[in-house]
């Protein structure tokens, strides 16, 4: 699904209305009907990804977190059943999974007295019944299932997705004959940074010319396409030649405008391919009709 800037804009305002709780795509679906579900959670994930970075170090300043910790630690108290955490996630305004992080970094922090490691950390987000303290590990629970932009269970979804775009995207390659590397066997060849998949005979896309596709199962904002276009995408061209970026959950329209130079975008698998063997079946059949009117001129003129 393409959209307009203005279009991408009027989405992106009404987002920094919301919350980052599940509650919060309901709302975004009835102010937004025409747009897909999955679209519209893939904007509001990257917009929202967008101002946790912008807020981040005002949330984890050593005064601020002992500030939230010692508020959960006092309303605990008060009620050992109530969604604390959560309520203070969106009280002031930063994600759930993220003030699950800072309070449970903090609290193994009072129990053992070191920083816990990372690696500790991230298997007790991942499964929080290994948190020693029950009443901690509920209240991180929810936060973790509560949060649609930010935590391992997040993570884990996302992967999911992408890797299913990736055998989607290899199913139309198979469908459509197409000879194909994909990033395992260029990795063997000793390839370091490739797209998902090179085609080892190229074709062509609305008159353009395509080495290699790569799927992304996102959708194309600004921000993200710069970074894409920086870290990827250039990388592709000047190693394998031009090449197309299928944004599966679509992307704003103007953002299209690199085909000249070899980049083309799309949000779906191409219908239209021309492959070599169609270009010169093209041919033949113009050869031959070619050959049929010369005849027919012969046959006039005699």
């Amino acid at each position: 699904m393409k959209l307009s800037k203005a279009q991408y804009d009027e989405i992106a305002r009404f987002i920094t209305t919301l919350k980052p709780t599940r509650q919060c795509m309901r709302r975004l679906k009835e102010r937004f009907p025409r747009q897909s579900q999955s679209t519209l959670l893939s904007i509001f994930s990257q917009e929202y990804q967008k101002l946790i970075k912008r807020t981040h170090a005002r949330h984890h300043s050593p005064d601020t977190i002992e500030m939230y910790y010692s508020k959960y630690l006092h309303d605990i108290a008060v009620d050992p059943t109530a969604s604390v955490l959560l309520n203070l996630a969106n009280e002031v305004d930063f994600s759930p999974a993220l003030i699950a992080r800072t309070i449970l970094e903090r609290f193994l922090q009072d129990q053992n007295g070191v920083m816990p490691t990372k690696p500790v950390l991230n298997s007790m987000l991942r499964d929080p019944s290994l948190i020693p303290d029950p009443v901690l590990a509920n209240q991180i629970n929810q936060c973790i299932v509560n949060d649609c932009c930010n935590g391992p269970l997040v993570d884990c979804i996302k992967h999911s997705i992408g890797y299913e775009h990736e055998v989607l995207l290899r199913e139309k390659l198979l469908e459509k004959n197409l000879a194909f590397l994909d990033e395992d066997q260029l990795r063997i060849k000793g390839y370091d940074k490739t797209p998902d998949f090179i085609l080892e005979v190229p074709v062509a896309v609305e008159g353009h010319v395509i080495h290699w596709i790569e799927s992304k199962a996102s959708f194309g904002d600004e921000s993200s396409h710069r970074m894409y276009l920086q870290d990827q995408f250039w990388s592709y061209w000047n190693r394998f030649g031009p090449g197309l970026v299928i944004y599966w959950y679509g992307f704003i329209e103007e953002l299209d405008c690199h085909r000249e130079r070899g980049i083309l975008l799309k949000d779906e698998f191409p219908s239209d391919i021309v492959t070599l063997r169609g270009c010169m079946a093209l041919e033949e059949g113009q050869g031959q009709q070619s050959k049929e009117c010369k005849s027919e001129k012969s046959q006039e003129a005699q």
